[in-house]
């Protein structure tokens, strides 16, 4: 499941998209049309102007957690950008779940957590492509990583700690953080933080019959 193109394909005459192209330039409108900069972006997004422009420039994608920035200081959801599976409920069952994001050959997405009243966790398994790296960043919250099965190199403000599958790290996401697949295995991984990744609680606080009713009249 990946970024829907409906909007880039809505024009007959033009050719249709790749969803890393169509993200670049639905970004850059939305920053150009709020009269923000690059480097206004970047820092409000806890990245750097060269990141934001890559992804302006249809040269990378942004993971999850960065979108989830990105998309704060434009004022729009992450499915503005992403499309991304509605609340799963308390259970999920392996082999039933959709493996999202915006080259699921690099790195793909399967939601776990599901949404209530009050609730501060989101959890997703990643699978991260041997050679695959996350940009450097920080934000509000925090986040652990648990390696199920390969290997992976976190680095925390400079400082590098390689992960193998059973080990763990949990740490506070205003420290800058990126991650790495140092291997030539896929990744898999738990990945849970208290960052809005899906959009649920912005979506509640703009419809006041909640998730649910958000995700309904969508």
């Amino acid at each position: 499941m990946l970024l829907s193109t409906a909007q880039a394909q809505s024009h007959e005459h033009e050719p249709a998209l790749d969803p890393q192209t169509f993200l670049g330039l639905r970004m850059r409108e939305r920053r150009k049309a709020l009269g923000l900069t690059l480097q206004t972006v970047a820092e409000e997004a806890g990245l750097t102007a060269g990141f934001i422009s890559q992804v302006e420039r249809g040269l990378t994608a942004p993971s999850l957690s960065s979108l989830t920035a990105i998309s704060r200081v434009l004022g729009l959801d992450p499915g503005a950008f992403l499309v991304q599976p509605s609340d799963p409920g308390p259970m999920t069952r392996a082999g039933h779940r959709p493996v999202y994001g915006f080259d699921t050959s690099q790195i793909g997405y399967e939601r776990l957590s599901t949404t209530f009243p009050g609730n501060v966790l989101r959890a997703v398994l990643i699978h991260e492509a041997p050679g695959h790296r996350t940009e450097p960043i920080r934000h509000e919250g925090e986040e652990l990583f648990f390696i199920l099965s390969g290997a992976l190199t976190v680095e925390i403000e400079g400082q590098r700690h390689v992960l193998n599958a059973g080990d763990s790290i949990h740490f506070a996401s205003t420290r800058v953080h990126s991650s790495w697949n140092h291997t030539d295995q896929v990744t898999t991984l738990l990945h849970t933080c208290t960052m809005d990744v899906f959009g649920d609680a912005r979506r509640a606080a703009h419809h006041p019959g909640g998730v649910a009713a958000a995700q309904t009249s969508d």
